[in-house]
């Protein structure tokens, strides 16, 4: 037998002298063959190199082990550590995960959906690759109209009606501001020019929007007299070290410098040490955990949220809609802690 195609169950029936639907049988319903038949035909498949089509299986069972997780970047920490808890989990319920990073762009994350719809996966976990209110996709009446359960995850599609896993982003600015407010804004540190730069994510951003209100809640009943300097990007590295690098230059060095995840805190730190400026003269502070940074014997306080938590969550709310495609949407909210 060649070993440059694929053996197949055609192939299997001839080497044992047999139907291809008994070997069919034997293959995917075992109990439907004598138990002497079945293992003359396990043998033979195992002999030859045979590899079950586990896509096509599913089809024909209408029992699809395979779940979707679409994502906007797995350049970010944090989302890597969602996914490696759903890919171990989803592991544990005899599922496989297929994983589609749209790299922020629209088109791709359409695709990527287009895709698991035509693979009739038995669910999605989807990060789609905006936030804002009037991101309205075009694969969005398509997902609805089909049997796939979703689940979203850290970001939401406005109005979807699909169960989520979230972050309590209200809560995190908050955190955040009354840190700040015992470290870096006490009354005895207040010069006349206490500036707080916030280097955020896009700007109509919810997740962004959220973060910014807690600190503002907070600072305006307590600080007054702060200034809140808004730098709107994105949630990648680059645009965060350019940003904060020019304004620096415009306007010298804030009291505080808040970045809103982990990239956009690291860039801020960049541009900080290519301006060289010392890390005692600014207090940074992020949301989520700064990898590796002990290692250079760095600490930066950052509100972190549990991403495998999150990830397991979202895992277990899909397995709940793909049991019961009747459940009630359900929104769990993940609240992080201070760490310093």
């Amino acid at each position: 037998m060649s070993v440059s195609r694929k053996v197949t169950i055609a192939d299997i029936a001839r080497h044992v002298g047999m139907t291809n639907i008994t070997v069919s049988r034997a293959l995917n319903k075992p109990e439907m063959v004598r138990p002497a038949t079945r293992e003359r035909i396990e043998q033979a498949a195992l002999a030859l190199g045979y590899v079950p089509n586990a896509f096509a299986r599913g089809l024909k069972r209408s029992d699809s082990r395979l779940i979707g997780v679409v994502t906007a970047s797995l350049d970010n920490p944090f989302y890597a550590e969602m996914i490696k808890a759903i890919s171990r989990h989803a592991k544990q319920h005899d599922y496989a995960i297929m994983l589609f990073d749209t790299d922020g762009d629209a088109h791709l994350e359409s695709m990527a959906i287009d895709s698991l719809l035509s693979y009739q996966a038995a669910g999605i976990i989807l990060s789609p690759v905006s936030d804002e209110p009037d991101y309205r996709p075009d694969y969005l009446t398509r997902l609805r109209a089909s049997d796939i359960a979703v689940v979203q995850l850290d970001r939401t599609l406005y109005d979807s009606g699909f169960s989520a896993v979230v972050l309590d982003n209200l809560w995190a600015g908050e955190r955040v501001a009354r840190y700040l407010l015992t470290h870096a804004f006490t009354p005895e540190r207040h010069t006349g020019d206490d500036r707080l730069l916030v280097v955020a994510g896009p700007e109509h951003s919810r997740i962004s929007q959220e973060r910014l209100q807690g600190v503002r809640d907070v600072l305006s009943a307590q600080a007054d007299h702060l200034t809140i300097d808004v730098l709107w990007g994105d949630y990648t590295l680059a645009p965060a070290v350019t940003q904060v690098r020019d304004y620096l230059k415009r306007h010298g060095v804030p009291r505080a410098i808040f970045g809103l995840n982990q990239l956009i805190t690291l860039g801020s730190l960049k541009a900080l040490q290519e301006a060289g400026i010392a890390r005692e003269q600014t207090r940074v502070i992020g949301i989520d955990r700064l990898p590796y940074l002990d290692i250079f014997d760095i600490t930066v306080p950052c509100v972190v949220h549990d991403g495998y938590r999150a990830g397991a969550q979202a895992l277990e709310q899909l397995l709940i809609q793909m049991r019961d495609p009747q459940a009630e949407p359900n929104t769990l909210t993940v609240r992080g802690e201070l760490v310093t």
